[in-house]
């Protein structure tokens, strides 16, 4: 029996969960699972190094050059016989989300995005109201309009 795979650190659920092509082939959807869109959004999106892509989804770099590889195989098979993409399930934990709030300066926590729950555009102030605040990531500012949550079948870490 193969070892369980750990957990791969996802930033934000993806806004979108489907893609169909115009013309839609006869073969049923690929599933693409949540970490291996992660990890094209950090390889190919924003062009990073395996070593920090890596890093950043907290597994090592022989684990996500396998997840970037079943992605990017995945995205081919669907590109080249017409078959929608569907985006779920999978190996992961979302990565804590922390604001600031520019008018008020409250810090708070967010519970990760999920299916149905707010993302960053759509969070206001629990003090102020206000929709203008900060992202605080490992200390630094990103301006953006507990404990993780776990989402898989089972990994190293219990299946919380």
């Amino acid at each position: 029996m193969s070892r369980r795979r750990c957990c791969g650190i996802v930033d934000e659920v993806p806004l979108c969960r489907e893609f169909s092509p115009h013309m839609q082939g006869g073969e049923k959807p690929v599933v693409l699972q949540i970490e291996e869109l992660e990890a094209i959004r950090l390889k190919d999106q924003k062009g990073w190094e395996q070593a920090t892509c890596a890093s950043v989804m907290g597994l090592s770099r022989p684990t996500f050059q396998r997840i970037l590889q079943a992605a990017r195989n995945k995205v081919a098979i669907a590109l080249v016989e017409g078959r929608a993409i569907i985006i779920e399930g999978g190996n992961y934990v979302m990565k804590n989300r922390v604001f600031e709030c520019v008018e008020c300066r409250h810090v708070w926590e967010e519970v990760p995005c999920t299916e149905g729950g707010k993302h960053g555009y759509e969070i206001a102030c629990p003090k102020c109201g206000s929709m203008k605040k900060m992202k605080l990531e490992n200390g630094a500012k990103q301006a953006c309009g507990g404990e993780p949550q776990h989402n898989h079948g089972g990994c190293c870490c219990g299946g919380h």
